[in-house]
């Protein structure tokens, strides 16, 4: 295991992606608010001592809406509307639409305590995303005044089968017990959360910056639940179709976080993510996606603007996994690279799509010294 020695392409990967995708052709409501490599050796947590405000979970104050994005963002094409026009569907969707769009609004709000041990207190807790509740859990370390934050955008799981604390809950208990604030979101159609809009899973990416807007407003309120978040250092870390998510959301906005994690992650590319099961997919989902006109699929996906990206990026994909291949990431850091973007990247060999044993340890201790690495700077 290391940084890339080399990939090898597998045949005969076992693309799940249909199942990834909860997409409708829809338009998305617009909320009211607005809107080399790091070389890491050291760890940094916070050191105060924590307890939650006492605000109630019914409390709302007035959310600041977060600067747009300072990249002036490219120039979405929309035909002009007369009586018979038809609105392009396809045109909210590009990079340079989102954008240009507003995010935030809203506050999260606790609802519950899930746990409570010597080192963090978990707390159940939504946020609105474009007219929809969001569910997911909120872990703060007992031991600091002010954390750094990183938001977790998980993977797919049946819907049947997800639950708010789900498999990726591990990674939120490591950077919790590492000083770091961690809010983990169940992404749109993943219950108890609201299901909605998610053509080429955008609506994922949207969750993640209306909950970023959220928190870098909230944590300006001295009495509010956000109030020792650190709005200055926000990070993310998506798995699989989370970590496609978490790529769009730092194309989309490239100042939003300070570096963000990618294991196993899908591709930037919407066509790719298609392409292989386009024949047996049913699901008109992938028809709407398949069908879009020539040139959208390249303004929508996240893999032909990485020019807009300023967040230091850390890959890390097994070479084993039979889910996601992983000649995806390759291909991304080598592109990050080539445009001078800060990146580093790990393989991980006898692991399969989502890590374990030796490996999974290993990812979580290189994860943890990425998000340091940049606070100590």
């Amino acid at each position: 295991m290391g940084h890339w020695r080399g990939w090898l392409p597998r045949p005969g990967f076992l693309i799940l992606l249909l199942y990834l995708t909860a997409c409708t052709q829809a338009t998305f409501n617009r909320p009211q608010g607005t809107i080399g490599p790091p070389h890491v050796t050291s760890r940094q947590s916070p050191a105060d001592t924590p307890s939650l405000p006492s605000t109630s979970p019914g409390r709302t104050s007035a959310a600041t809406s977060p600067p747009p994005p300072t990249n002036a963002p490219l120039t979405a094409t929309h035909s002009p509307q007369t009586a018979t026009s038809t609105p392009n569907p396809y045109a909210p969707l590009t990079i340079a639409a989102l954008a240009a769009r507003p995010y935030g609004g809203g506050e999260l709000a606790i609802l519950d305590t899930l746990e409570e041990t010597e080192t963090y207190t978990r707390y159940l807790i939504t946020y609105p995303s474009d007219g929809l509740t969001i569910y997911g859990f909120l872990s703060v370390p007992h031991e600091g005044s002010q954390f750094p934050v990183v938001i977790i955008a998980h993977g797919y799981i049946p819907s049947d089968e997800y639950e708010v604390e789900a498999y990726s809950t591990r990674y939120a208990t490591a950077l919790t017990e590492a000083g770091f604030m961690v809010i983990h979101p169940n992404l749109r159609n993943y219950p108890p959360s609201d299901s909605g809009p998610n053509p080429y899973r955008i609506g994922y990416a949207i969750d993640l910056l209306n909950l970023i807007a959220i928190v870098q407003a909230q944590s300006q309120d001295p009495l509010g639940y956000l109030r020792r978040a650190d709005s200055n250092h926000i990070f993310l870390m998506g798995h699989s179709m989370g970590g496609n998510a978490v790529l769009r959301a730092i194309t989309v906005w490239p100042t939003a976080v300070q570096g963000a994690v990618l294991y196993g992650a899908m591709s930037g590319d919407e066509y790719r993510n298609y392409r292989l099961i386009r024949d047996w997919h049913g699901d008109a989902g992938a028809v709407f996606e398949l069908s879009a006109p020539a040139g959208m699929l390249p303004a929508i996906s996240p893999i032909y603007h990485l020019e807009r990206i300023q967040t230091p990026i850390a890959i890390h994909h097994s070479l084993d996994d039979e889910i996601v291949p992983p000649a995806w990431s390759e291909q991304l850091c080598q592109k990050l690279s080539d445009l001078g973007k800060s990146v580093e990247c790990f393989t991980y060999d006898n692991t399969p799509h989502t890590f374990n044993g030796y490996a999974d340890t290993l990812f979580i201790e290189r994860m943890i010294a990425f998000f340091a690495g940049i606070l100590a700077r």
